[in-house]
């Protein structure tokens, strides 16, 4: 996954062969065209054209209203000046211009670790502007350049309510190519886990973006951003990512009042579940998150969350993966009570919990894919000491630790190893060998053994299937 600062990798269309929805269009139309045969021909000839004369004149006359928004962002360096710096230098980028007062929206990687950029509008004017605040973890940044005259200016739209498969218009300036204009498809919506910020819900278009678009907003056919455009694909044709418009407003928002932005925070360890997980807790594969640790004094644990809850729901939302509910806990604030409906042991109820502000800390745990090999546990274990504790940065007192775990075995595919404290065995608290020992050997044949995992400062469940006796 690339990030679309220019100078890196460039987006080639292989075989130079046109997947977008225009050509597709184009296509088809002059494929159906020579179909027709005499008059009807004619007739189908005059019409098809006036109409797409008429489709072309409403794009055409979009493009003209939207493109003096769009603005050419570059961060200034040492030894930079307005005159010598290269129209495609590294960190450049594109903007949108969000209000008349000159506020600017742009993706915080094309700003990088600067406090002043240039800025170059559309009528090839160029600012130095002020960095007045940026988010890393969605990677969005807002500008102001000062002047005497009234900006042009483009207007949000609302992200919820696109649908795949409506036009997309993206205008940047991809290789320093000023104010380009694409035009394609919404091709997905909440698309994560691309790994290119914290809290991700892109929409997926195939409207030709390239390095230089980053920070340049994704227009419907109304004129409103929906978007804007951050990364690529470096490998693929036509799949491209902007951060929706709720989003970014939502952020903008907030680092224009006070500079940064201020995430709620729920205070607990989450994992994926799986079909294993999902058939020991009682619910449907995917059908929310595992909590795996509460972390003690945090919300979650004042309003009676425990280890071994299923989240489904924040606010009737449902939950299906740990970056969604991550997502839905960041956009509330601080002290806003949230409802969270879980499952536990089976029953489902809905909690109360008034959330503080997010900490700087990891709260998902992630273990390589599930195996299936069905062997011995494949593990050795002892009781925790205190200087087994010390080696492994263990803050327990008690507990199982893995002193090895053989290869090939069932707990090494299931990411265990050397280290791990076993904290619990199907859900049963064991404190010694002993116990750990008693637990596993009521495991009947053909059964799964989960077990909850310490690993340093996180926990995680895994779920075991051991050889048949």
């Amino acid at each position: 996954m690339t990030p679309l600062a220019p100078g890196t990798r460039r987006h080639v269309r292989a075989g130079g062969i046109c997947g977008t929805f225009p050509c597709v269009l184009a296509a088809a139309i002059s494929l159906w065209l020579p179909m027709m045969t005499g008059s009807s021909a004619a007739r189908a000839d005059t019409g098809g054209l006036h109409l797409l004369e008429e489709l072309q004149g409403v794009i055409t006359e979009l493009a003209e209203r939207v493109k003096p928004s769009v603005v050419s962002v570059g961060a200034i360096r040492p030894k930079d000046s307005l005159r010598d710096r290269p129209p495609n230098a590294p960190g450049s980028g594109s903007g949108v211009i969000i209000d008349q007062e000159g506020h600017i929206i742009t993706n915080n990687h094309v700003v990088s670790d600067a406090t002043e950029v240039e800025v170059r509008l559309s009528d090839k004017t160029k600012f130095i502007a002020q960095v007045i605040g940026k988010d890393p973890d969605t990677d969005l940044a807002i500008l102001k350049i000062t002047t005497d005259r009234k900006l042009p200016s483009a207007r949000f739209g609302d992200s919820s309510s696109v649908k795949v498969g409506q036009w997309a218009l993206a205008v940047g300036n991809p290789f320093g190519l000023d104010r380009t204009v694409t035009l394609g498809v919404i091709s997905g919506i909440g698309r994560d886990n691309m790994n290119l910020s914290r809290y991700e819900n892109f929409l997926q278009t195939d409207a030709s973006i390239n390095p230089g678009n980053s920070g340049g907003p994704l227009f419907n056919m109304h004129g409103e951003v929906i978007g804007i455009n951050t990364a690529i694909i470096n490998f693929a044709q036509g799949i491209g990512f902007a951060i929706p418009s709720n989003m970014a407003r939502q952020v903008m928002e907030q680092l224009l009042a006070s500079g940064k932005v201020v995430r709620g925070w729920l205070g607990v360890g989450i994992q994926p579940v799986t079909a294993d997980l999902a058939a020991k807790f009682g619910v449907n594969e995917n059908e929310g998150v595992l909590v795996n640790e509460v972390f003690e004094k945090d919300p979650a644990a004042r309003a009676g969350i425990k280890p071994g809850d299923i989240i489904t729901k924040v606010d009737g939302k449902p939950v299906e993966t740990p970056n969604m509910l991550s997502r839905l806990i960041a956009t509330l604030p601080p002290g806003a009570t949230t409802h969270i409906e879980i499952v536990r042991d089976g029953l489902r109820q809905i909690l109360p919990v008034p959330l503080s502000e997010r900490q700087d800390v990891p709260v998902i745990a992630s273990l390589p894919p599930p195996g299936r090999s069905e062997v011995k546990l494949g593990l050795d274990v002892q009781d925790l000491t205190a200087e087994l504790a010390g080696k492994f940065r263990l803050k327990e007192s008690t507990g199982v630790l893995i002193t090895r775990v053989d290869r090939g075995s069932i707990a090494e595919a299931e990411g265990l190893r050397e280290g791990d404290l076993i904290k619990e065995v199907n859900r049963v608290d064991v404190v010694s060998v002993n116990a750990f020992t008693a637990a596993v050997s009521k495991t009947k044949r053909g059964d799964t053994i989960l077990l909850r995992v310490l690993r340093e400062t996180r926990a995680f469940y895994v779920v075991l299937k051991p050889a048949e006796k």
